[in-house]
């Protein structure tokens, strides 16, 4: 325990002091870090997920794919220097917002502002906060105790954030919508078959949560997504129009147009998608899990 923290703080170090290196000088950095993380890390979960979604892809540009996903994680992981210790300024210049047209009539009014697991979503999420002052987010707490308290500097640096416990069910997201309050959202992401169904991910099925169009119901609230996008000068933040029409009432319905924005999203830039993420563990009665090893 003592060495894990000892390293933890050794990691924190090292982003403190390179955050003020030009972003070009950061970029080629955490790319080098990349490919050691690909290969030492979840490189074999991602390319298990690559392999599930683009079964046409030939191995090679699958592996070349994962490999250029983790020069992305790679960055990000040193940039995050940027969003712990660097000023608002610099902050501010490393982010683009695109879409702002989108957020106008939404501010102090119940959304949710949906936004998948792309590269950079925890930068983007301080530049929405900026933008939508009252926001709230939901928040697990960190085994790490080193790595939660920077994590918990970063969520807390713009705007007024209301943190809210995913262990604490849904009556208080529900209250924090109601009071006006823009929820930050990220559904996609497998946390086992409780309040979830299986519905597909490129083809896939996959556990998803129904949470987005419940909780889009219960907060009588309006869904704005917004994606996250690494570009060679820093992040781009784009949100889209307002979805109009939902939720339908049909919970499977509703559940597969949120997977579906994904997918075309993904298809745009397929390297900046979580894909070290285990989506598919949770797997329907008597089908084993792709991740184990055979």
């Amino acid at each position: 325990m003592i060495l894990r923290r000892l390293g933890s703080w050794l990691a924190v170090a090292v982003l403190w002091l390179l955050h003020g290196l030009p972003t070009p000088a950061l970029a080629a950095l955490g790319r080098g870090a990349g490919r050691l993380l690909y290969r030492f890390g979840r490189g074999r979960v991602t390319d298990v997920n690559l392999a599930l979604c683009f079964p046409d892809m030939p191995a090679a540009e699958r592996r070349a794919l994962a490999i250029r996903h983790f020069e992305a994680l790679g960055r990000n992981a040193l940039e995050l220097g940027v969003l712990w210790f660097g000023s608002d300024a610099r902050l501010k210049a490393l982010v683009k917002l695109v879409g702002e047209e989108n957020l106008e009539g939404w501010r102090d009014k119940p959304v949710i502002v949906f936004a998948p697991h792309f590269v950079g979503v925890d930068i983007c999420g301080v530049r929405i906060a900026w933008e939508l002052a009252r926001t709230a987010s939901i928040y697990s707490r960190q085994r790490n105790p080193v790595l939660d308290r920077f994590l918990l500097r970063g969520r807390m640096r713009a705007g007024s954030p209301l943190l809210l416990s995913r262990q604490d069910g849904m009556r208080p997201i529900v209250k924090a919508l109601r009071e006006g309050r823009a929820l930050y959202f990220l559904p996609d992401m497998d946390f086992g078959a409780r309040d979830a169904i299986f519905t597909p991910f490129f083809g896939v099925p996959a556990a998803t949560v129904t949470a987005l169009p419940r909780l889009a119901q219960l907060g009588r609230a309006t869904v704005l997504p917004v994606v996250a996008r690494q570009t060679p000068e820093g992040y781009e933040v784009r949100v889209y129009p307002a979805w109009t029409d939902y939720p339908t009432g049909g919970i499977e319905a509703d559940v597969r147009r949120m997977n579906a924005f994904i997918e075309e999203r993904v298809r745009e830039a397929p390297e900046q998608y979580f894909w070290a993420h285990k989506r598919f563990k949770t797997r329907p009665p008597g089908e084993p899990s792709p991740y184990r090893r055979k």
